[in-house]
Formats: structure tokens, sequence, C-alpha cells
């Protein structure tokens, strides 16, 4: 073969071995998510992209035969051309030479190409590379199944699912909090999509509104007070209990009350408000928060009480508390704001009330305190401290220090806490 025949083929080669490298490494790094979007928006190059994703294992096998292949028969090319001028020593010249080439030219120049620019460069090759992976199947199959053999020496089974992999919700929300740190997406909208997330992991017992802060009215008043104690309440819907508070025996719809009492002249003595109740509806604190909001829409309705196992009640649940888990607090129209459950002070600490949910100051404050085993920022410190601290007793956790500033009876009502990023040095003992 002469040299300039013999340089033309290996330059060919080169690129037939780039584009092998290039698309493995394109396909490899490409969002299925992304291709997806694109074949239901039309795009043909995308929809061969994805039939080559269906059979991964397939595609990066046909890759690798095709690069292999080629990368040592250029190395078998230059060894010919160049034995006639090297002599003993061509081997020795061969590889470094041939081994520069292929790194520069076949390996990191088209793979780095298609980390810049991996969309593009996926989509232009999808379309060469399906009918070469056709046309390899047989053979890859038959190297594919040598690769198997020798992996179930070693225990490893073909059908044995990947213990390691993320569940996909974990997959979804890994991959927002990483775009959200390279700034592509915003806090709030990693926060709604988190609490979408969330839902199937969350309990009724984590978000409800507990029995101590209930708005309730007593059954048996005279009709002028019990209407003036559900306009008092200032809530849509309104439980009513008889004997004892845990007595829920219904629940009152401010709407369906004022209706009445227009119809009635605004004589709420002349008709029976407690003939309007509907029956109170009771949920395990174990629901999920998925499955609750399944069970309001099947039910057609906003309102639940919440129960434990053992019947008593414990609080109640709304849809709104649901959507506010999603897309944070949504304040009522005609209800007053509520002040926050903590404030920053100027040395970089804050005081926290105790009964502040710590899902809310995680994302208010962008902070990472565990939820899975207490509720509140006071239920925290106390599984951590495995006691009931006493004013004034200090903990550190997770990287925060914790202060005990008040306590009522065995309830923690006020904390001091430092996050990481504040140097204890700097911050004073007391607040």
């Amino acid at each position: 073969m002469t040299y300039p025949l013999a340089i033309a083929a290996i330059v060919l080669l080169l690129f037939v071995s780039a584009f092998f490298a290039g698309s493995e490494t394109a396909l490899t790094a490409v969002s299925r998510g992304r291709m997806h979007q694109m074949e239901k928006d039309g795009s043909r190059a995308a929809k061969d992209v994805n039939k080559l994703l269906a059979d991964r294992e397939g595609m990066i096998g046909a890759l690798l035969l095709g690069n292999t292949f080629i990368n040592i028969l250029i190395s078998s090319l230059a060894t010919l051309m160049l034995a006639a001028t090297f002599g003993p020593r061509t081997i020795a010249v061969t590889t470094v030479l041939v081994t520069f080439i292929i790194l520069v030219f076949a390996e990191v120049l088209p793979k780095t190409l298609a980390i810049a620019r991996t969309d593009r460069f996926a989509l232009t090759v999808g379309y060469f590379l399906r009918p070469i992976v056709l046309v390899l199947a047989p053979v890859v199959r038959w190297v594919q199944f040598i690769v198997w053999r020798v992996l179930a020496l070693a225990g490893v089974q073909e059908e044995a699912e990947d213990e390691a992999a993320l569940p996909p919700h974990e997959d979804i929300r890994g991959t927002v909090d990483l775009h959200h740190i390279e700034g592509g997406v915003q806090r709030e909208h990693r926060d709604m999509i988190g609490g979408i997330l969330d839902l199937k992991d969350l309990k009724i017992g984590d978000v409800m509104m507990h029995r101590k802060n209930m708005v309730a009215i007593e059954a048996d008043q005279k009709p002028t007070a019990l209407f003036d104690a559900l306009i008092a309440a200032n809530h849509t819907r309104v439980p009513v209990w008889r004997d004892t508070p845990d007595n829920i025996i219904g629940v009152l719809h401010t709407k369906d009350v004022v209706r009445r009492f227009v119809q009635r002249r605004g004589e709420p003595e002349e008709f029976d408000l407690l003939s309007l109740m509907t029956p109170p509806w009771f949920v395990p604190d174990t629901t999920t928060l998925e499955e609750q909001l399944r069970a309001f829409r099947e039910k057609r309705s906003h309102f639940a009480l919440v129960v434990d196992e053992y019947g008593a009640l414990q609080g109640l649940i709304t849809l709104a508390d649901i959507l506010d888990e999603i897309f944070g607090d949504i304040p009522d129209e005609h209800e007053a704001p509520e002040p926050a459950g903590f404030r920053r002070q100027s040395d970089g600490s804050y005081t926290i009330e105790g009964a502040t949910p710590v899902r809310e100051l995680n994302r208010a404050l962008d902070w990472n305190l565990p939820d899975e085993e207490a509720t509140t920022i006071a239920g925290l410190v106390i599984h951590e401290a495995r006691t009931i601290p006493e004013p004034g007793q200090r903990f550190a956790f997770y990287g925060y220090e914790f202060e005990v500033l008040r306590r009522q009876r065995n309830q923690i009502t006020a904390l001091r806490v430092i996050p990481p990023e504040t140097s204890a040095s700097q911050v004073p003992a007391h607040v």
C-alpha cells in the first residue's frame, strides 16, 4: 500500500472512530426526558434517538464494537505503513504515534464536542446509527451472551435489578436540586416540585392542624350565640362538639348558614343551625397526603378530622393544608396574616417558636433539618436530646446549635438556633 493511500485510509478511519466515540458519549449523556418531549413535539431525529436508547445495552455494545475494530485497524495500517521505514523500532514508534493520534482526534476531541453539544450531537448521529446498530446486533448479542456468562461466575445475574438505583422520584429530586445549585432552577420552583414529590411520603399527622389549635363551637348554645360563635370563628367550615371538645358531632359550613340566614331575613333564632351540619369525616393520621388528596377529590370535600389508631381526635386536615405543602403558605384573602414563627437576630441566629414546623423552616430559610422523626422544631430537639430540656440548655445536631429559651410545662415554646454558616464564636451566649 502506498503512503498517500495508507494515510488517506487512516484519516478516514479516524473520522469513523471519532464518530463512534462521540456518539457513545452523546447518547449516554442525553436527557431521555427531553428527547421524549421532543419526539412528542414531532421531531423525527428525537424518535431515532429514543429507539436507540430503548436498547441501551445493545447500542453501547455496537458502538464499542465498531470503535474497537476501527482503532485496531488504524494501528495495523500504521504498523504496515511504517515497517519499511523504522524496521525493528516500528512497534514502539507506532504505539506512541497511534496512541497520541487516536487519543486526541478519535477520543478526547469528539467526546469533548459531544459533552459540549450533547443534544445536537445525539440528534445528528441518531439517524446514521440505527442501521449500524441493526447490522451489528447479531454480533453484539453474541458478545453480550459471553459477557453475562462471565459475570454469572461472579454472582451477577442478568435479570437482577440494581438495588443501589434511586427511585424515579428521588432521581427527579436530585436533578432539580442540582439545577438549583447551578442556577438553572429558582428556589421556589425547586420547593414546589419537591412538595409534589413529598406527597407520597408525608403523613396527614405531619401537616394537620393540631387539636389544641382547632376552632370548634359547642352545640348546646342558643341559636344566636351559636351563630355569633360561627361568624367569630372566621373559617369556612367549623366543627361542632357536644359534651366534650373531642366529641365532634358535625361540621357547619358558613356558606350554608349564611344562605339560610338570608332566607330568614336575619333572624338566626328562628331556625335550627344544627340541622345544617354535615356528618364529620374522620381519617387516620397515618394516611399519606397523596392518598388524602385523592380522597378529597373522590369525596368532593375539602375538610376532614384526623384521628389516631385508637380513634382519639388529633386535629383536622384541609385541602388548603396539602396545597400549602406544594406552593408554600397561601393566606386566605379574608384572614389576617399570621406572623412568622421565627425571627432573625443581628448576630445571624434565629429565635423560633417551638411549634414551628421543621418543613416550614427548611422551605423559608433554605435549611436542611430532618423532618422524619418530628414535625416541629421543638419536637426535633426533644427527639435528639432524648429528654425534655430545661431553659438555657444547648445542643448541637446536624451542624446547627439549639438553645432552649422558654419552656411551658412539658412543651418547649421558644428556641434559639444558630445555623451552620454562622460562627459560634461570633454569637454571644444569650440573646
